[in-house]
């Protein structure tokens, strides 16, 4: 798997194009989280980046999490229903689709070297702008492939 940077207009195109295929009726191919649940859990990772949403992470994940960093960039696909920190969990009240769709589209249009506010991640350390945007793609990326567009 090619990890791609969302930094380029191409690659957020698309990345754009595939967001706009799901509908309400989109279903899961694995875990829990409906499609609109999804849409708003993809907000909070961006959210840190453009600094519109806090992480806290406990100290262990502080501790362990930088040996793990790489992943989140490398050209690895990621595991299917991989733990997720709590501060990341969507699933347990059901979302408007329309709602969290149109404040997924607008956080992926202002996502750009400019936007992020800081290298540091709270959780997984120094970021470089451009770890940040493949980390940002492959998360996206990872749970669109999750509803099968």
């Amino acid at each position: 798997m090619a990890v791609k940077n969302l930094f380029d207009p191409v690659v957020k195109k698309e990345i754009i194009d595939r967001i706009n295929q799901l509908t309400t009726s989109t279903s899961p191919l694995w875990g829990k989280m409906t499609v609109s649940q999804m849409l708003a859990h993809l907000q909070v990772p961006i959210g840190v980046a453009l600094g519109t949403h806090t992480v806290k992470g406990n100290w262990l994940m502080r501790l362990i999490m930088p040996l793990f960093k790489k992943k989140l960039y490398d050209d690895t696909p990621w595991k299917k229903s991989l733990p997720t920190d709590k501060t990341f969990i969507t699933s347990g009240t059901e979302k408007d689709f329309q709602l969290e769709k149109m404040h997924l589209l607008d956080m992926v249009e202002r996502f750009s070297e400019k936007s992020i506010v800081s290298e540091q991640h709270p959780i997984f350390g120094k970021l470089t702008r451009e770890q940040w945007s493949k980390a940002t793609w492959k998360h996206i990326d990872h749970h669109l492939r999750q509803f099968g567009v």
